[in-house]
This record gives C-alpha cells, structure tokens and sequence, in this order.
C-alpha cells in the first residue's frame, strides 16, 4: 500500500502528492534497461562489427534474463543501429546550434570547419573514458547496409545541413562535384581519425579531455587545407 505523501503549498497548507504508481515504476525500468542495452550494443559493436554480434548476445552481455530483450526493446538490430545513430546526434546537433549560432553570417572558412568537427570531439569527451562511439561510428561509414541507415537519420540533423551550406557559401570557387567529393574526404577524416583516437584513450578524464581538443585542433586545420586546396585539371568526379 503507498501512503499518500504530502508536500508544502500556500501558506504552509500540505497539498497531496499522488504516489509512485506501479506504471511509472515499469516505465523508469524500461528506460533503464533500454539505456543499459544502448551502451552494451555499442561496446560490443565497437570492439567485435556490427554484423558479428547478435541480439541474444547483446541481451547476455547487458545482463537481459529474456534473450529476446533487444528485440523486445528495439526491434530489429537495424532499429537498434538507429536508436544508437540518434542517440548521439541529438547531443552533437545541439553543439552545432551553439556553434552555428556564434558564427552565423561569418565567411571565414575556418569558422564553418570549426562547426563540422568540434561538435564530434566535444560529444566524445562529453562520453568520458572509455568510450566506445567513434569506432562504432567508423564501422558505419564502411559497410554500405550501415552507412545507408545512418544517413536515414542523419537527414533529421538539420542544424549539420545548414553548417555544410554555409562552408560552401565560403567556397564559391568549387563546383558542387567538388565539394561534395571534399565533404566525404572531410567525413572520412573525422571519423576514422577519431576512432584511432578512440583506441588510446589515456584513463584520466582531463587527460583525455585534452587529446581530444588536440586532434580537434589537428582536424581542424587539416580540413581547412583541404577544403582550400586549389583543384587540378578538369572537376571529378562526374
């Protein structure tokens, strides 16, 4: 039986507060269980491929009784995939507002490269160590099955879209074949240099605060070479 418990109100009264009901209860371990199988999943994914991991052992290793909860909670490991994919650009999209909002109406190349590869390496320090998503996030470019779900729920990340037209606004020089081929060297870049990153995380948190502001820094001037880079011969790819 839950007593009804009470809480202060105007001048001192004592208003009820409705007790923790049985259905909040199922909802709060739910989330939790959800919560657990995300951060296994991407563990495993990370250390072993996608594609070499069943739900039945995602369920084990998050210490599911039911070798069934992955599907039960998600669905399929696609929806899985999915779940993980939006879990982290919801963080990352709103580091871009911050950022897009700071820069907006700049024409320094820089500035817009800046708002590609920050958001990526503050939501990796934001995870602490270890951390898992950077080589998880590198399987997702290299398998055409994966990299076509994760674009799926990449066309939600508006913020990223608006990012990519303003660094183009700063290039006007490049033809749209050329820029397109030079984001997907930049995306490349990013990710797969993150996830060596990723392997050799030092334990101590500042630490690894610090080597991810490092190779942002790197990123950063990297990219802005690349993007700058003059463009020889005829434009490819057509």
């Amino acid at each position: 039986m839950n007593p009804t418990r009470t809480t202060p109100g105007p001048a001192g009264a004592r208003l009820p507060v409705p007790p923790r009901t049985a259905r909040n209860a199922r909802s709060e371990q739910a989330e939790h269980t959800r919560a657990r199988i995300l951060a296994t999943a991407e563990r495993l994914f990370a250390e072993h491929g996608v594609f070499s991991v069943s739900n039945r052992q995602i369920s084990e290793a998050a210490g599911q009784g039911n070798n069934t909860a992955v599907g039960y909670h998600f669905g399929t490991k696609a929806d899985l995939v999915r779940a993980l994919v939006r879990r982290h650009d919801e963080g990352m999209e709103e580091l871009r507002r911050r950022l897009y909002a700071h820069h907006d109406g700049s024409t320094e190349v820089r500035d817009w490269v800046t708002c590609v590869v920050r958001p990526f390496t503050e939501h990796l320090i934001s995870l602490g160590t270890p951390s898992w998503y950077a080589r998880f996030a590198a399987q997702l470019m290299t398998e055409p099955k994966l990299r076509e779900l994760a674009a799926e729920q990449m066309r939600h990340a508006h913020t990223l879209h608006a990012v990519i037209e303003a660094l183009h606004g700063c290039l006007p020089s490049l033809s749209p074949q050329v820029r397109a081929e030079r984001n997907e060297m930049a995306h490349t870049l990013i990710v797969h240099m993150c996830a060596q990153r990723e392997r050799t995380l030092p334990d101590d948190r500042e630490s690894a605060a610090a080597l991810w502001n490092a190779t942002a820094t790197g990123l950063i001037d990297a990219i802005e070479g690349l993007m700058r880079a003059p463009v020889s011969g005829r434009d490819r790819p057509r």
